[in-house]
């Protein structure tokens, strides 16, 4: 008892943390220098702090990424590379970023996506104090939700009461309906995660308890679903669509053809070609709805960063804000993410913190999701759990000019191999394995020089790609 009291006490004078997390979400966004974009609430939190400009993450896909992030853990440390794995099955001692913020006197909870959950995987129970209410909007219009959902009634009724995430209908791959923000799910995470910011500001009257509040946004991920109004922030023709976006795909020169990805998540939607490019007009309304989306979700963390400041609690909270990784917008005839390039593993990442000394600065550094969970237990005062793989980022926050790691490092499985990439400030080293353990093919990419990846040049500098490759860590293991 005394021991839960004097925890109490120390948290009492401990920072929040809001955490934003949007589902897919590449550096679109006007901080990040994307002059179509319209992101001013983001924009506004970059100015408030830093926006980490080569920002990584461990593997481009949900599940994996999430877990790594929520952990501090890489997928090699986790074993967790699918959307099937739940990161407790495999690696049990791992301790996440709300259970060890519990651990020291906060109120943990959140409304939406913070872990990847379906496909067998459930949200983690031991990183929420409270679990709310499920979110009840709906992901499209009420109109097409309602015709979805019929569908997949009658696909289940007709498959014995069984139906797989694989074989669910899909719908659309784009809406935009005449609806009002909240009538769709993110804007329903908004309300939720004001809700919880006005009670915990009301608490905080009879005597303080620090809070990690968790909000987490689906767009832009699949299908791309925003109020009319944020698709008409744009003009088509104004957008930016590479030809590669509806050709057939281009690999780089020279990369093993296991590397690409073909795009079936977006293939599974009801209106998309099941093989071959997309026109022309679909690669521009795909773009716009990307751009949408974020626009859209943008609108909601301005609504839920105002909430902040009119309950005063701003200056007493640390805000990260992330995308779990990019997203492949037609380059290379590439869609989705499911890649080990520079446009799948690139990500956005936000911090703006109380007493901050540099505000409004971007940062170069290297950094990897593997940093959030070591830098929000810095910035807050608490210990560091002593699994965490990354290291904090709180000194970049005063002074965003100071060196940083020579590599940030990311990995994806392609073609039974599994594909190890090391991104250095010039350059991107790829090495792919069998289950054996053999290599069966290695990539180079001069970013300097090639920023679009567009030629493997491994063959012509192997001494550099054995040094790059010889940098990626080994897993810890725990037994």
């Amino acid at each position: 008892m005394l021991a839960l009291l004097l925890t109490a006490a120390l948290a009492a004078d401990r920072p929040n943390v809001l955490f934003i997390a949007v589902d897919d979400l590449k550096p679109t966004l006007g901080c990040y220098g994307d002059s179509v974009a319209k992101t001013p609430h983001i924009d506004a939190l970059a100015a408030a702090g830093t926006h980490f400009t080569r920002a990584y993450c461990q593997q481009a896909v949900c599940n994996p990424s999430r877990a790594s992030l929520m952990t501090g853990l890489r997928p090699d440390t986790l074993r967790v590379y699918d959307l099937y794995t739940d990161f407790r099955e495999t690696t049990p001692w791992a301790v996440t970023i709300g259970e060890h913020f519990i651990g020291h006197g906060y109120h943990s909870q959140g409304y939406g996506k913070i872990f990847h959950s379906g496909h067998g995987v459930t949200d983690d129970r031991a990183t929420w104090s409270r679990v709310g209410p499920k979110l009840t909007a709906p992901r499209y219009s009420r109109q097409t939700q309602d015709r979805i959902d019929a569908a997949n009634r009658a696909k289940r009724k007709a498959n014995g009461g069984q139906l797989s995430t694989r074989d669910r209908v899909r719908g659309p791959a784009w809406e935009a309906p005449e609806v009002q923000d909240t009538d769709l799910r993110d804007g329903q995470t908004a309300n939720r995660v004001n809700g919880l910011l006005r009670k915990h500001a009301e608490a905080a009257k009879s005597g303080r308890q620090p809070f990690f509040i968790a909000a987490g946004f689906l767009n832009p991920h699949l299908p791309f679903v925003a109020p009319k109004r944020y698709w008409d922030l744009y003009d088509p023709a104004e957008l930016p669509v590479p030809e590669s976006a509806y050709s057939d795909i281009r690999l780089p020169k020279n990369a093993p053809k296991f590397a690409r990805t073909t795009w079936g998540e977006l293939r599974a939607y009801e209106d998309m070609p099941k093989k071959g490019p997309v026109t022309e007009e679909q690669a521009r309304t795909l773009i716009h709805g990307y751009y949408a989306a974020t626009s859209y979700v943008d609108a909601q963390v301005g609504r839920i960063l105002r909430q902040l400041d009119e309950l005063g609690l701003r200056e007493d909270t640390v805000i990260v804000l992330w995308g779990d990784h990019g997203w492949h917008l037609g380059d290379h005839g590439f869609w989705c993410k499911h890649t080990n390039y520079e446009q799948a593993a690139r990500v956005p990442l936000i911090f703006s913190t109380p007493g901050q000394q540099a505000r409004g600065r971007e940062c170069d550094a290297l950094v990897e999701f593997v940093d959030i969970f070591p830098t929000l237990v810095d910035l807050c005062g608490l210990p560091a759990p002593d699994h965490l793989e990354g290291d904090s980022l709180a000194p970049f926050l005063d002074d965003p000019t100071l060196e940083g790691d020579r590599a940030a490092f990311h990995l994806y499985p392609k073609g039974g191999h599994m594909g190890r990439a090391v991104r250095t400030a010039t350059h991107r080293a790829i090495e792919w394995r069998s289950k054996e353990g053999e290599r069966a093919a290695v990539a180079l990419y001069d970013l300097a020089n090639d920023p679009g990846e567009t030629r493997n040049i491994a063959a012509d500098d192997p001494d550099l790609v054995d040094e790059l490759t010889a940098l990626f860590p080994e897993p810890t293991r725990v037994e």
